[in-house]
């Protein structure tokens, strides 16, 4: 069994922000970026419409052409618990963008009741220029980038107010943070907090209040009380702005098959394969992000020198893309030389959030302007 968490990295459940002061930098010119807002549809299942669903977002920030970007859909199965798995993309091609469609859907839940089957839904790609697209949505991009670093004119929509970003910039003295394992979580959902707040001429901030969040209670009382707690350089000043955010609750993956049950019937191979080279596992980020754990059933075959092929998927939950991860993994192990080589060989891969650890590696700081 391969653990994709464990071999390779531990992932934060909480994070330091840099420095409280937004700020901008880098090249002037205009940006091409555009913001792509992805619609979720109507859901069908069976060819019957679905109503009730707690839909997850999906935003990127995009270079790329509008016009080479289409509609994105979707398949997929509901447990009786709400629940989606078993989670496919209809046309598999890569695209630059719409990365976190897929996790936004296993992040999404239904209502409970009775399974449903052969579920469809389509995402539609809205684009906006950063400076029309929903402010909180380029706030949101800002603290959580999945892609590029927002740009000058992103920066220029959240810190309209006040002269907090003129130069010289206050930087700080005392630096207060909340307790962030001591605050709820989202499953499958960053939350965020943008702090607003003034500063008097002692550095002292006044007027905390919140600018913008996903509503976390917990996590807004804390920012505030952080922010109030800190001291800047600058004297008196307005409009000041800084992001907290607790990282996503976990979400388990469901319930797998054992690895007996999926063997070929036809396999020549041990039951416990001697791996000479362990693969060098990667959890894919967009789930990282999200915390959704998952894990994928992998047959293959081996030559007498070792080298691993005809890697397929056996089944993958609750996404197709944890099997397409799990395939690049085990093509990059290597096994013990035999005499004969094997063949129907079968691994579990495992992606794994860590326990809840403060000393766990920090997650990258949302990039400031």
């Amino acid at each position: 069994m391969l653990n994709a968490a464990l071999l390779f990295f531990v992932l934060p459940v909480l994070t330091v922000p840099p420095p409280p002061v937004v700020s901008v930098s880098g090249d002037e010119r205009p940006s091409p970026q555009q913001m792509v807002a992805w619609n979720p549809g109507e859901v069908r299942c069976d060819g019957v419409a679905i109503a009730e669903a707690a839909l997850r977002p999906a935003v990127d920030i995009a270079f790329v052409d509008p016009q080479r970007v289409r509609a994105m859909s979707y398949r997929f199965a509901i447990d009786a618990a709400g629940r989606t798995h078993s989670i496919a993309r209809d046309a598999r091609e890569f695209s630059a963008v719409g990365q976190d469609i897929g996790p936004s859907l296993a992040a999404s839940r239904f209502a409970a009741g009775a399974k449903r089957e052969n579920c469809l839904i389509e995402y539609a790609p809205q684009f906006d220029r950063l400076s029309d697209a929903p402010l909180i949505d380029v706030i949101a991009y800002s603290i959580n980038p999945t892609g590029p670093k927002l740009a000058k004119e992103g920066w220029d929509r959240i810190g309209t107010v006040g002269n907090c970003r003129d130069k010289p910039r206050p930087t700080a003295l005392l630096s207060g943070h909340p307790e962030f394992l001591k605050l709820k979580a989202t499953p499958g959902a960053r939350d965020w907090s943008l702090v607003g707040y003034d500063t008097d001429a002692t550095g002292r901030p006044v007027n905390v209040r919140i600018a913008e969040g996903t509503g976390n209670d917990e996590l807004d009382a804390a920012a505030i009380e952080a922010i109030r707690a800190s001291r800047f350089t600058g004297g008196a000043r307005t409009g000041c702005l800084y992001p907290y955010w607790r990282s996503a609750g976990k979400l388990a993956a469901p319930g797998k098959p054992a690895e007996e049950q999926m063997r070929p019937a036809n396999a020549v191979c041990p039951a416990r394969v001697e791996w000479a080279t362990r693969p060098a596992t990667y959890y894919p980020p967009a789930y990282r992000k999200r915390a959704i754990e998952g894990w994928a059933i992998v047959a293959f075959d081996t030559a007498p020198w070792g080298e691993v092929g005809n890697v397929r998927v056996l089944e993958a939950q609750p996404s197709t893309d944890f099997g397409d991860q799990a395939m690049i993994i085990v093509r990059r192990g290597r096994v013990a030389p035999s005499a004969q080589g094997a063949s129907g060989c079968v691994e579990t891969v495992k992606f794994m959030m860590p326990v809840d650890d403060p000393a766990a590696e920090e997650d990258e700081p949302p990039a400031t302007d």
